[in-house]
Order: C-alpha cells, then sequence, then structure tokens
C-alpha cells in the first residue's frame, strides 16, 4: 500500500542496543491498516503467550494512525501499546498533542522496543537516524523537567514521549507524557517503559505522508469548517453556567432522556471541551460518587459542592488554548493558578475524568486540590482516573476501619479533604510508606489489605472504572466488562452512539426515549457491536473520539478512500475495524484471560445492591442478559468470550484461529 503508511516499523532491541528498520508488507496495511490495527496484528505475533508484562519479553509499542499526516481533520492521535501489567492482557492508551507527527516524521508508522537496557536510554530520531543515548542525567525528573531538557539538547522543535518518577518506580498505573502533561495514561503502560529502562524517545522531523488525492481531503476539511464554524457564536452565548446547571437537574429528574446532538458538542468542545459536564453529570447520575455508593443530588449537591467544579470558574483561568496535530477544534487548554491554597503556575486544564476522580468521586469541592493533583500527576506520569479511584478506596477502607490512622502515615483521610488526599498522592507518586501499598491500584491494594476490601475495589480485570457511572449508561457496563481492555470509556456505550448518531448499519437512537427503555436489554446489542468496529477503525487511523460525536460532519470513510485512492464502500472499513477488535480479543486469550471471569464487574457498578436514593435509585442492571446478546452479536462465544474460528477464519484470520485453538 503506497499511500497513507510509511512502509516500515522501528524495532529497538534495548537489551542488545540494536536498532532496526524493518518493512510492512502492503497485506498487513489493508487488513488492519496502522495505528492500533497494526499494533495487534504485530503484537498478537510477537509477544509469547505467558510473557511477564514487566520482563523483557514484552514489546511496548509507540504507533500512529493510518491518517495521521495526511492534514484529515481530527486524525492527530498517538497510541502506547503492549501487554499491560494491570489487567494482564491487551494494553493501549490513547493521547493527542503532537507525538503522532513525530512517529511518522521517523518515517515509520510505529516504534516497537523490546528487552531492557542495563541503564536509563533515551532513543533520539534526528535527520541524521536513530540512536540510543545515555539519560541516566534526566533519571528522576519530572515529565514536564526531562522534556524540556531534550527539547533544548535537540536544538530544534522536537516531538518528545517519556515517563516520569511514577513510570520509572514501575507505578502499574502510570502512563506515557507528551506535550508538558499530556498523557496515554491507562493500561499501566507507563511502568512496561519504566521496566525497560526507557526514559524517552525524542524525535526531530518533518512528516512527509503520501496521499492519493490530496484535493479531495482539502474539500472535505473545508465542508467540515464550514459546519463546525456556523452557529458558533449563537451557542456560546447560550452556554451560561445557570443554563448548565438547569439541564444536569432536567436529566435528574425527567422520565424521558436527554439526547445530546452534534451541533451541541461542537459548541461545548470548542469553547470547554470535556469539563462541560463537570456539574451535569454530577447532578444527573453519570459521574460516580463518593466511590460508587453515593448519589451527587443528596451526597455532592449543586449549590454547595458541585458547583466549585463549574466549567466558567476553570475558563475564568484559562489563559490559553492548544490544538492538537490536524484539529481544528482546540479543545485543551493551560490555566494559571497563582493563587489560593495549592498555587501550581501555569498547567494544563483539568479534563472532566479528572474533576470528576478528584471532586465528585472523593466528595471534593476544594478546586485549588483538584488543580494541584492534575498537575502533580501530569509530571509524575500517572493516570488520574485510576489515581482517583485509588484514593476513594482508601478512605472508604479508613471509613470502614480497615486501615487505621497510622496505617496511612498519620493521614486524615475523610472524604473532601483535600490536603489529605494531595498528601497521599504525593506518597503514591514517590512509593512512600502507604503509597507503596497504593501504587499498583486498587486490585492489587485490596489483595493485600483483604478483610472485604475487594468489594470497594472500582475495576474491570484491575483497571480503575472511569467515571462513567454504569448504572446511567448500561452500555457502559459491556464494554467495562468485556472489551480486551476493559474498564474504558472510549470504547462504546450508549452515549456514543446518542453522541455519534451515524455508527453504519446501527440502528439509529430516537431522539427521546423513556428511562424505562434505556433499561431494557432487547435489541442494545445490534448498536454496540458497531460501535465497537467503529472505535477500531478510529483507532487504526488515528482517530479523536470527539470526531466521533461530531457524527457524520466527520467525514471519515471519505478520509480514507482519499488517501488510497479508491471508493471502497463503507462495509470493507468497518471490517476492518471488525478485524483488529478480534485480534485484540484473540491477544488476550492467547495470554490465558475470560473476561466474564477475569473482568468482572464489582457489585455496585452493576446495581448490586441498589442505590436508595438518587438519580440512579432502585436501578439494578440486566447485565447478564447484555453480555450474552453482546458477545452472540460479535460472533464469540458467550461464557468464554473466545471468537470462533468461524468468525475469525471469515475475517482471514486463519493463523490466528489456529493460535489459540478456535473451534
Amino acid at each position: 500500500m503506497s499511500y497513507g503508511c510509511m512502509g516500515a516499523i522501528l524495532w529497538v532491541d534495548l537489551t542488545r542496543g540494536t536498532i532496526e528498520r524493518q518493512p510492512v508488507p502492503d497485506a498487513v496495511y489493508e487488513a488492519v491498516l496502522s495505528g492500533a490495527g497494526l499494533a495487534a496484528r504485530l503484537l498478537f505475533d510477537r509477544i509469547p503467550a505467558g510473557a511477564d508484562p514487566l520482563g523483557p519479553d514484552n514489546v511496548l509499542g509507540l504507533v500512529s494512525g493510518f491518517l495521521g499526516g495526511t492534514k484529515a481533520f481530527l486524525m492527530g492521535r498517538w497510541m502506547a501499546v503492549g501487554k499491560s501489567p494491570l489487567t494482564g492482557g491487551w494494553g493501549e492508551a490513547n493521547c493527542g498533542g503532537t507525538f503522532a507527527a513525530g512517529i511518522k516524521a521517523a518515517g515509520v508508522d510505529g516504534i516497537f522496543f523490546t528487552g531492557r537496557a542495563e541503564h536509563p536510554v533515551v532513543l533520539k530520531i534526528t535527520e541524521k537516524g536513530a540512536e540510543l543515548v545515555d539519560a541516566r542525567h534526566l533519571w528522576g525528573l519530572d515529565a514536564v523537567e526531562a522534556e524540556q531538557r531534550l527539547m533544548a539538547e535537540l536544538g530544534g522543535k522536537a516531538r518528545v514521549a517519556l515517563i516520569g518518577q511514577a513510570g520509572e518506580r514501575q507505578s502499574l498505573i502510570s502512563g506515557i507524557v507528551n506535550d508538558g502533561g499530556r498523557i496515554a495514561a491507562r493500561s499501566g503502560l507507563g511502568a512496561v517503559m519504566g521496566s525497560k529502562n526507557l526514559k524517552a524517545v525524542a524525535i526531530r522531523g518533518n512528516p512527509k505522508v503520501a496521499v492519493a488525492d490530496p484535493a479531495r481531503i482539502t474539500a472535505e476539511n473545508k465542508r467540515f469548517n464550514a459546519w463546525f464554524s456556523a452557529g458558533q457564536k449563537a451557542g456560546k452565548a447560550m452556554l451560561r453556567p445557570g443554563l448548565v446547571r438547569f439541564v444536569g437537574r432536567l436529566m435528574r429528574v425527567s422520565p424521558v432522556t436527554i439526547p445530546t446532538m452534534a451541533s451541541g458538542a461542537k459548541v461545548t468542545q470548542k469553547h470547554y471541551g470535556t469539563i462541560i459536564t463537570n456539574v451535569m453529570s454530577a447532578e444527573s447520575g453519570d459521574s460516580p460518587v463518593k466511590n460508587w455508593k453515593g448519589s451527587g443530588h443528596h451526597d455532592f449537591p449543586i449549590r454547595t459542592h458541585a458547583i466549585a467544579l463549574d466549567p466558567r470558574r476553570i475558563i475564568d483561568r484559562e489563559v490559553k488554548k492548544y490544538h492538537c496535530w490536524t484539529c481544528p477544534v482546540g479543545c485543551g487548554g493551560i490555566v494559571n493558578v497563582t493563587d489560593g491554597r495549592h498555587p501550581v503556575g501555569e498547567t494544563h486544564k483539568p479534563e472532566y475524568e479528572t474533576c470528576c476522580a478528584f471532586g465528585t468521586l472523593l466528595l471534593n469541592r476544594d478546586m485549588d486540590a483538584v488543580y494541584a493533583a492534575n498537575d502533580l500527576l501530569n509530571r509524575a506520569g500517572m493516570d488520574t482516573i485510576s489515581a482517583g479511584a485509588t484514593v476513594a478506596f482508601t478512605i472508604e477502607c479508613v471509613e470502614q476501619g480497615l486501615l487505621s490512622r497510622d496505617e496511612v502515615d498519620g493521614l486524615d483521610l475523610a472524604w473532601g479533604n483535600g490536603d489529605a488526599i494531595l498528601e497521599l498522592l504525593r506518597k503514591m507518586v514517590a512509593r512512600d510508606g502507604v503509597g507503596d501499598l497504593l501504587a499498583d491500584g486498587v486490585k492489587r491494594a485490596a489483595a493485600r489489605i483483604g478483610k472485604g476490601s475487594e468489594a470497594w475495589a472500582m475495576h474491570a480485570g484491575g483497571q480503575e472504572l472511569p467515571m462513567h457511572d454504569s448504572r446511567f449508561d448500561p452500555g457502559f457496563a459491556v464494554s467495562y466488562a468485556l472489551e480486551p481492555t476493559p474498564g474504558r470509556h472510549t470504547n462504546h456505550g450508549y452515549q456514543w452512539l446518542d453522541l455519534s448518531r451515524i455508527v453504519p448499519g446501527a440502528p439509529k437512537p430516537p431522539g427521546f426515549t423513556t428511562t424505562a427503555r434505556k433499561y431494557d436489554p432487547e435489541g442494545k446489542w445490534r448498536g454496540q457491536v458497531l460501535a465497537a468496529f467503529y472505535m477500531q477503525l478510529f483507532n487504526a487511523c488515528g482517530g479523536c473520539l470527539f470526531g466521533a460525536q461530531f457524527g457524520g460532519n466527520l467525514p471519515i470513510f471519505q478520509y480514507l478512500n482519499a488517501t488510497v485512492g479508491a471508493e471502497h464502500p463503507v462495509a470493507h472499513w468497518m471490517t476492518i475495524g471488525e478485524r483488529i477488535q478480534n485480534l485484540r480479543q484473540a491477544f488476550n486469550f492467547k495470554h490465558g484471560l475470560v473476561p466474564r471471569r477475569d473482568f468482572a464487574l464489582p457489585p455496585r457498578a452493576l446495581g448490586l445492591p441498589p442505590l436508595e436514593r438518587g438519580p440512579l435509585k432502585g436501578v439494578t442492571l440486566p447485565h447478564e442478559r447484555l453480555f450474552d446478546d453482546y458477545l452472540n452479536g460479535l460472533g464469540w462465544e458467550p461464557e468464554t468470550g473466545k471468537p470462533t474460528r468461524a468468525k475469525l477464519e471469515s475475517l482471514g484470520l486463519h493463523d490466528v484461529a489456529d493460535a489459540i485453538g478456535a473451534t
């Protein structure tokens, strides 16, 4: 395939200190594109069954999407991949910023690392070539400091991905950082990078990607821009704080669900980004509260608590916005926090997940503490979702008498105590005292504490659950429990179907539907199965999830056909997404994982027992029916989730079927 890809990967053996450019056959690109698809194909073949995720046999990959470098809008994401030390299965972490351009600038579609270096190293790639250089002078620096040093050393505009202290200490909830604090945070892949003594990858160059019909991509971009620009001023005028709070209350009390449309998403993403839902989600039941046992309306009410997370208050501190590579939206922002009890200066705007993880989930209304937590974890390279969930678990253990004050190093760990929360995070980053117990997330901590604490550890297969309550959106229960990367809100749920409304072949959701219908499992599997394929195609292209929220206005299929110079039907591209989904699942079976056994959700996430008050009062999910329907719809065995031979062979994955003993 001569368009859209670079035709090769870089294979780095850290044990031997060798760097090899390896060609990728056209047939591989045609089957899975690049990005997450190329990674799934290569890592299924190259990571041996039973490999230790923190051992030399694991492979860490950094990959750019198929549409990266083509100038197609919202296609500038990159992904870290490998065997996850959190779940023991397929691990991936998606990130924005500019590093995707760096990978293509290196002349490859992905950089893959195996083995372990004798001492900390950096892979540097410039116009002169690639080399491994000593990084002992960078080890111990936080991600922001180390990135600044590397940018200065390369003497020009470079793209850098690296780990902070959390990854160096192999915290299983650490990620990989770029652009001064943006993190590919999930799956614990920062620990994999740390286990290999790889501090950073730094690249200087300009990406040059061949496209069959660049004029068509330009035309599609113009059409998108026209739609995106229309109505922005009027929409911004409507985004008053009072209206945001009103919508949250309406979602809580209304007998019908309130849909979110692409026209609304484009306005909110441009002006606020993800934080637009901070207050609405706390009120409606979307945000988990008090480690999933509370109700926002009662435990974190708008007027006294949730108002502290009001998006307008955060935007008032914003000093500049920024865009990811090839993105016209610019939802990212830098805020300046120079006053208050925890001044951190200029730092990244906290996203919704972070605001909820250190706000609603912990009953914390100290927004200064949220800014400080966000900055601390960005620099250390620790996942804010997992860290917040771990703090919530710890507070509940203290509340229930399973951890004494002495056992938490004298900290006054109570709901809403921002100072104690910050000190606990510092200990987790440093693996100091009780922080060492918690630095690997809730599953490992609960196993060590015991005494029934496992019931309060909100995770799926070791990965902490995100800040979207599955009792509010039952579709998330399916993706949290059954996706090859469990506990992830970026795969699919009813919300994504409602937002995108154009997943090809999926039933179009009605404008309004009753709450009772939302919890009726009949037929829901059809949309979720197709959404799973759609999202894998997006990830193979390097697409941004927010682009999917813009519905058919983001022309991904037109971009793909313009890039390769063909007129493939939508079904052709969707089959590629299905093939990638099956490869990821087959990877897990190769490594001994059965989702219903190994990724089982905690009872609270299923409404067992149901909450006694609030917008989710009385909700218990029909999860067994939801799970059976979804797995059958995928063509996987419903009890084990194992892809059938018929399914794999229909996708041309005959070797995969043989490797996992599919029947």
